[in-house]
């Protein structure tokens, strides 16, 4: 193939990385490894076409086993004190929450349905603790 058309796949393949919902960085280093081929070739680097897709395959290997896995776990790690889990969160409850009764609460940004599990009266205005989350519904007792 020649240099510039290494070059036009590295970077369709970089741009479909951007466009896949959750491509975990395989497409990055594909796009990468293609775009490096191409330049390889226009700076005076003459190879068979076999040893072109060769270099391509070594490239996309060697990316993977050594910098997906780091990458990946550095940008989708999450923030500093996030948690995945939100069991033992607490949430501020608006109104009063009678015991089984359930309530729409805000909790980070999003409107929730918060049903309260325990055997007492969550009274407006305090706060809950999450015991566990099924869907958009939070389990909540009394703090």
């Amino acid at each position: 193939m020649t240099w510039w058309s290494w070059l036009v796949l590295g970077a369709v393949l970089l741009g479909a990385e951007l466009l896949a919902i959750d491509a975990q960085f395989y497409l990055i280093f594909l796009g990468l490894s293609a775009a490096l081929v191409g330049l390889a070739a226009m700076f005076g680097l003459v190879m068979p076409e076999w040893a072109q897709w060769m270099a391509f395959a070594i490239l996309s290997l060697v990316f993977f086993f050594t910098f997906r896995k780091s990458l990946y776990e550095k940008i989708r790690g999450g923030a500093v004190g996030f948690r995945e889990t939100l069991t033992g969160n607490t949430v501020d409850v608006e109104t009063d929450l009678a015991a089984g009764a359930e309530a729409r609460i805000e909790y980070r940004g999003t409107r929730w349905t918060a049903k309260n599990i325990g055997n007492e009266t969550i009274a407006g205005g305090s706060k809950a603790r999450v015991v566990k989350a099924d869907g958009l519904t939070l389990h909540v007792e009394a703090e």
